[in-house]
């Protein structure tokens, strides 16, 4: 039933790149960055398998992923610093956050937050929806969006890596991809847990 569902989208995605090239990777590779979970392990594989077949350039798939990547991350930015923190400010009580939690998180993105959004640009899943958090946390944004570019362009040479080696026997990479996806998305639900048990605890 998922795959009827899914199937699909990732035929769409194949056609687009091939039919649009360098603007179609642009195009999705900023949708994937703007919270809309368009995969770009999906889309860049394409563009490497294109590679290999001589229709299109490593270094500027790459550079058309990352450039993407950049141009959907700014909306979201702007996104959860205008509208995401008043948000949480105002009503962040009935999700048992306080404003401590967000004080103490701005002091962690002051000392860690560009390393850490530079390291998240390049995990699966966590990499779509990082923009919007940035935001509420007030991440310094020239070096928010200067991170993110670098970041990204090192996840979409690895992606564009992977269509030029597995080429049209994308399926043996994406049953082993999609296992980390599901491990990343378990240390995700284990630490909303932890954060619930601490707060309730605590309250």
């Amino acid at each position: 039933m998922l795959h009827q569902l899914i199937d699909p989208i990732l035929q769409a995605i194949r056609d687009g790149v091939a039919a649009w090239g360098y603007p179609a990777v642009v195009v999705m590779m900023a949708i994937e960055s703007a919270n809309i979970p368009l995969p770009s392990e999906a889309i860049m594989p394409t563009a490497g398998i294109l590679v290999q077949q001589s229709k299109m350039n490593i270094h500027l798939a790459a550079l058309a992923g990352a450039i993407g990547c950049l141009l959907g991350s700014i909306p979201s930015y702007f996104l959860g610093l205008y509208g995401g923190r008043p948000f949480l400010t105002k009503y962040g009580r009935w999700f048992l956050l306080k404003q401590k939690d967000l004080d103490l998180a701005d002091k962690w993105v002051d000392r860690y937050g560009d390393l850490t959004f530079f390291i998240c640009r390049m995990l699966p899943v966590v990499r779509t929806f990082i923009s919007f958090p940035a935001g509420v946390l007030k991440a310094h944004f020239g070096m928010f969006c200067l991170f993110t570019f670098i970041g990204s362009l090192i996840w979409c040479y690895f992606l564009t890596w992977v269509g030029i080696k597995f080429g049209e026997n994308m399926e043996t990479f994406v049953t082993l991809w999609h296992r980390f996806d599901l491990a990343i998305v378990v240390l995700v639900i284990a630490g909303g847990a932890y954060y619930l048990y601490h707060h309730l605890k605590s309250d």
